[in-house]
């Protein structure tokens, strides 16, 4: 199968096998660009939108559990959470990035009305964001978490609020909606709340009042969707193995079986539908099975 059988994971994005540059001193390497790795699944923690090959799967959490009831017994305990602040946010400003949207989020939780809005600045090592304790404690204390993009379209953090059963706030749909496609569902509306970067930045809304206007009960069912998706996201322990409950390690292979069998079937038919499209529209036909007109289309523009 000239190497369409073989997978490789990277514990990074995708962006750090992907240089472009000729100076040895750039940033990554060129793993991913190399003819020898073209044909392969290649398993990142973000993957790129324009490449047919990179599949992303979820960042590692601060949880690793070794049985299915340790899973159960957290869940319920997210459930029964009380949550006293509405939205947070942890993370540090970008101003050497221009399209940003962080300084806007961190002065629109600066001035949320009622002290809504929990913040965790993250501007220094000695800073409680490099202590897990405090940034799950705030998470789990929140109702919603906010995720905007910060050196590249994901983070870890989103992750984290999933863990704590805050539901995320979304700011540009490669964040996740088209990167952990084996992971999460498809309908996005259901576990998390998306808000348009540029509206965000042009000053046109404010975050509190979109989330105010969730109807209490919707918010409900978010959570628990988020909730749910807990077991999906996690990696248990490596010396241990869940019963009933299939965690990140086991989605991920199933993904990458399936996704062999595809090929194997359609190399015997004499098709191949990686090729009926532009691989830039790659985050597309996987998202949707489609590479027609899409409303995200303006946020995908290959730079």
């Amino acid at each position: 199968m000239w190497g369409r059988d073989h997978f490789l994971v990277a514990g990074r994005i995708t962006w750090d096998f992907r240089r472009t540059g000729e100076k040895e001193s750039d940033w990554g390497n060129k793993l991913m660009l190399l003819p020898e790795s073209r044909n392969m699944t290649m398993l990142v923690i973000e993957s790129s939108p324009w490449d047919k090959n990179d599949f992303a799967i979820p960042y590692p959490t601060y949880f690793h559990p070794s049985t299915d009831n340790e899973v159960f017994r957290w869940q319920n305990r997210m459930r029964r959470q009380k949550r006293r602040y509405f939205f947070s946010f942890a993370g540090a400003p970008r101003p050497n990035l221009p399209d940003s949207i962080r300084t806007e989020i961190i002065e629109q939780c600066q001035a949320s009305a009622g002290r809504k809005c929990r913040l965790l600045e993250c501007r220094d090592r000695a800073n409680k964001c490099y202590k897990p304790i405090h940034v799950m404690k705030m998470f789990q204390n929140s109702v919603f978490c906010l995720q905007p993009p910060g050196d590249s379209f994901t983070r870890r953090s989103a992750f984290d609020s999933i863990l704590a059963g805050c539901i995320p706030v979304f700011f540009h749909p490669g964040s996740a909606y088209v990167q952990y496609l084996w992971h999460l569902p498809k309908d996005y509306t259901k576990y998390s709340v998306y808000i348009p970067a540029n509206d965000v930045k042009s000053g046109k809304v404010s975050i509190q009042k979109i989330l105010l206007r969730i109807p209490k009960a919707k918010v409900r069912a978010m959570r628990e969707e988020v909730i749910r998706q807990i077991p999906r996201v996690i990696y248990a322990h490596p010396r241990s193995r869940l019963e009933t409950l299939k965690d990140a390690f086991d989605i991920t292979v199933k993904g990458v079986l399936e996704r062999v069998e595809t090929i194997r079937r359609e190399m015997r038919e004499g098709k191949n539908t990686s090729y009926a499209f532009a691989e830039e529209f790659s985050w597309k036909y996987n998202l949707a099975g489609t590479v027609g007109e899409h409303e995200w289309d303006p946020l995908f523009a290959r730079p």
